[in-house]
């Protein structure tokens, strides 16, 4: 485990990867500009003293709130390295929610991206001093002269330091911290209302990327290549797709605009990822879309059901999938929310190199993982490096219980608010997550949903819905589901696959009927405490957080 008492190591390791990368390349806008790791340290060395000359004390908070790209990744790497706060928050968030989390987190200055600056409202944030733009980092509002002054003087000031060049050896970043600081405050999108602000301590940050380094060091090294698809104001994106490969001397490609389906298999074509972050969504989509509607064919069943010319025929769509995400990926790690099992057993079956990990903002991230060479079908894997997991439970191999988690990881709370602190975090500081789920005799844990939508039946049953989505969503014709109570009743909410719907010629009626027959051959697989009533069609799709969780208070 990464320690450095007394000292920021963290910031201390972004200083190593700055220096013994100097010359590499760094960071990429997608189909635009590169910062070399030189660019990035005088861009940082640049916003220090824009910081230092308007007054931006150590502690202070810095939010952050912009689509991915080379100089969001710079002003997070220039706050921490100041010894800031930094504040990320997601770009998908509404204004008022943006304006919110800015006056909760106290922030002094707030970065923005070229579509957030659009929507804000300066006046609604009264105690912000500043709102720099992300794309130039020029001002878009000022409140105080100092640090107006500074960055009209911006260059002339960083002339005057280093009159000669910028060199590796000026690269010294504040290291008067523990690890018991706060590096960063994040807001989790959250389904049920308003986010909370987790803070995340140097030792989280520390201990998620010596887990990185431990179970993919070998396979990770300097200039290999990463798209980063996942927002990084969210822990997942941020730890996995951009700190880590950081600071491994890695080229990080941003996919700046929103990154649709064609966009995600141009950029995995042109770059190459040595590893692929990816939710669920993104998986199912191109499986879904571009290799389904192939291997679902009679002549190719047929040829699956030929005991030699099967093995041969995997062997063709496992490369075909693979070189779908550039073919050079070590493994895909998938996350974020439940993978479908139709579409996890076809991955097993051709012995794609995926594994599910598991986690959580306030573990920022992982609690779970396990390399795709032993991964457990179903699980989400054990207990990640330097972590202890549990399931409260009498009987945690049969009997689904929360799973608690314990060690570095472990956020300090939320801030200001300690209530919800206390109930989330115990007096042995294991942390409840909410989840629950199994662990079998090797210590694999197996998730069967969220305690707070777990449903009960009418003779007091547990019945977890997202089983029940599972099945729906292999069924025809169906993209998403949402399983609700209604009474003593269980329905589903389907948005259906209007794609398919459309390219088949189907009207409403005849999509009334497929979905009654799906009703009808999902009963005939539940008990029947967990049967459904119906089947209602939800013509828009669901709305999601940014992780693509559906946001399930909207629906109850």
């Amino acid at each position: 485990m990464i320690t450095m008492e007394g000292k920021n190591g963290f910031n201390e390791l972004i200083e190593r990867a700055i220096v013994d990368n100097w010359d590499n390349d760094a960071l990429t806008d997608y189909k635009g500009r590169t910062f070399q790791y030189r660019d990035v340290a005088r861009k940082i060395e640049k916003l220090h003293i824009l910081f230092e000359n308007s007054g931006v004390n150590k502690g202070d908070k810095i939010a952050l709130c912009g689509r991915n790209s080379a100089n969001w990744a710079v002003a997070f790497l220039a706050t921490l390295t100041y010894g800031a706060v930094a504040v990320p928050i997601l770009h998908e968030f509404t204004a008022d929610q943006i304006h919110n989390i800015v006056n909760h987190s106290e922030a002094k200055l707030l970065f923005v991206g070229d579509v957030v600056a659009t929507v804000i409202d300066g006046t609604k944030m009264e105690g912000l001093e500043g709102i720099v733009y992300i794309p130039d980092y020029s001002l878009l509002l000022s409140r105080t002269d100092k640090l107006t002054f500074a960055r009209e003087h911006l260059n002339e000031m960083f002339g005057r330091k280093y009159p000669k060049y910028f060199r590796p050896q000026h690269v010294e970043y504040y290291h008067e911290a523990t690890s018991e600081d706060v590096a960063l405050i994040n807001y989790t999108s959250g389904t049920t209302g308003f986010s909370k602000g987790v803070m995340i301590p140097y030792r989280a940050m520390l201990n998620n990327f010596a887990f990185a380094k431990h179970v993919l060091g070998d396979k990770v090294s300097p200039c290999d290549k990463i798209i980063s698809i996942l927002p990084m104001a969210h822990m997942y994106g941020m730890a996995f797709e951009f700190i880590f490969e950081f600071l491994t001397g890695c080229h990080v490609f941003y996919l700046t605009r929103v990154p649709s389906p064609a966009i995600i298999a141009q950029a995995f074509a042109d770059v190459k990822p040595r590893i692929v972050i990816a939710v669920p969504l993104v998986i199912e989509k191109i499986l879904r879309k571009k290799v389904f509607p192939v291997v679902q064919t009679s002549k190719m069943q047929l040829l699956l059901k030929m005991p030699v010319i099967s093995k041969k025929v995997l062997e063709r769509i496992r490369e075909n999938v693979y070189q779908a995400f550039g073919g050079k990926a070590y493994e895909i790690i998938i996350g974020g929310a439940a993978l479908n099992q139709e579409v996890e057993t076809f991955l097993k079956r051709i012995g794609f190199p995926y594994t599910v990990g598991y986690g959580a903002t306030e573990c920022a991230p992982i609690i779970c993982y396990r390399d795709w060479k032993t991964f457990v079908q179903g699980s989400c894997g054990q207990a990640a490096y330097g972590q202890e997991v549990r399931i409260d439970s009498t009987d945690p191999t049969n009997v689904p219980g929360e799973i608690l988690t314990k060690g570095p990881n472990v956020m300090l709370g939320y801030f200001k608010d300690k209530e919800s602190t206390d109930k989330v975090i115990d007096k042995e500081g294991w942390y409840h997550t909410g989840d629950l789920g199994l662990m079998d005799d090797d210590g694999n844990v197996f998730i069967k949903g969220r305690s707070k939508n777990m449903l009960l039946g009418s003779n007091g049953q547990n019945i977890y819905p997202e089983e029940i989505e599972d099945k729906i969503n292999s069924l025809a014709m169906v993209n998403e589901s949402l399983v609700i109570q209604r009474g003593d009743k269980l329905v589903a909410l389907v948005h259906p696959d209007y794609d398919v719907v459309q390219s088949m010629g189907f009207g409403e009626e005849d999509l009334k009927s497929i979905m009654e027959q799906n009703r009808s051959i999902l009963n005939s697989t539940l008990p029947a405490y967990s049967k459904l009533t119906e089947l209602i069609i939800q013509e828009e799709e669901f709305e999601k957080t940014p992780k693509k969780s559906i946001k399930r208070y909207l629906y109850k």
